[in-house]
């Protein structure tokens, strides 16, 4: 069944949504899709939204995002990969992998662990750099009508500025800035880990472009309200939040890390409630509106995080199980509104009744 020429008012039988009627009619094989033996003959087009008459719109600090719902930096590339599965035009934005200035090489292998309800993972920020991105990725991105939040990344602050503007005259829509980096200024410390250099940091990126500016926030810290309003204080536009949290994997057998660095960034529906936690807790401390990561798989997963406070949602270590993760968080949405009532997604934000 093609998803897109769906009318939901034809398709939904009495009592039932909209949207919950074509997601469901979405997951059937189309006739003719196999081959006797199984094989595989003809592909399904990429995954789009189901049609709905929720206003899906929100604003992430200027940015205009036609639905709530991106990806994670670092697990979805800039798109490509993912262009036969999803439209990416339809998502509300692309989050790009994370891009320095002239790339870097990323860590040793292995760097990726598999742990209970989650994944480990230790890539190092390995990109071609932004040179690459402008050649080869945002004109893709451009083609499809896509959204584009570029990730930027340093390993000081004079790098950060120069990724910017080195993007000045690219098709981007917004920037989402890493301070989880070690900076190489302050001998190696992690950059979003003090509010002195989330403060130098997030001034001079914004003194560098007029673009809506988001931070990600690292959760690795004592107070991370008290690091977000440093970040709001320098001129971000909103915060995303949570980039991975620090883990390690041990192999008992070798009695060795699994990991070559030893430790590594921890995601996953295992992080889902420290990441709801500190959505709420910022969401609190400041006004900018929140971008909110962490675990998400489902539609309701993202509803919860916009009550805890999030204007928009990014999936991200899902997109490896399932390709189409994004788009199906959309619909999964939507159809929470309609069994709600909710005409308007923007009713969701900070609904939280405690």
């Amino acid at each position: 069944m093609n998803i897109d020429a769906i009318d939901p008012a034809g398709v939904a039988g009495e009592g039932e949504a909209p949207v919950a009627q074509a997601v469901l009619s979405s997951h059937e094989s189309p006739a003719g899709a196999f081959g006797s033996c199984g094989t595989r003959l003809v592909g399904p087009p990429p995954r789009r939204p189901v049609p709905t008459s929720i206003s899906m719109c929100v604003d992430l600090g200027g940015l205009e995002m036609k639905n709530p719902v991106t990806v994670a930096s670092g697990t979805f590339a800039a798109g490509r990969e993912y262009g036969d599965f999803v439209d990416v035009g339809s998502l509300g934005a692309v989050t790009t992998k994370g891009v320095s200035l002239n790339g870097w090489e990323g860590n040793a292998s292995p760097r990726i662990a598999e742990t209970p309800s989650g994944m480990l993972n230790s890539i190092g920020l390995q990109n071609p750099g932004v040179a690459h991105l402008k050649e080869h990725d945002l004109p893709w991105l451009q083609e499809r009508g896509a959204t584009v939040i570029v990730n930027v990344s340093g390993h000081s602050f004079d790098e950060y500025v120069q990724v910017i503007e080195a993007l000045e005259d690219a098709p981007v829509d917004a920037y989402e800035v890493n301070i989880s980096c070690p900076n190489v200024d302050a001998g190696g410390m992690t950059i979003g880990t003090c509010t002195d250099s989330v403060e130098a940091v997030v001034g001079r990126c914004r003194a560098a472009t007029k673009r809506p500016l988001i931070v990600k926030l690292t959760p690795n810290v004592t107070d991370v309200a008290e690091i977000a309003r440093a970040a709001e204080a320098a001129g971000a536009d909103a915060l995303s939040l949570i980039n991975t949290l620090l883990g390690m994997a041990v192999d008992a057998k070798r009695r060795r890390p699994q990991l070559a660095r030893v430790v590594g960034g921890l995601s996953g529906p295992a992080v889902k409630p420290v990441a709801l936690r500190m959505v709420w807790e910022v969401h609190r401390a400041v006004s900018v509106p929140l971008l909110g990561m962490g675990g998400i798989s489902t539609g309701i997963d993202a509803v919860e995080f916009m009550l805890a406070g999030a204007t928009s949602v990014a999936a991200g270590t899902v997109n490896f199980v399932n390709p189409r993760a994004s788009v199906e968080i959309v619909d999964g949405i939507a159809q929470y509104c309609e069994e709600q009532g909710v005409q308007d997604v923007r009713e969701l934000i900070g609904a939280l009744e405690c």
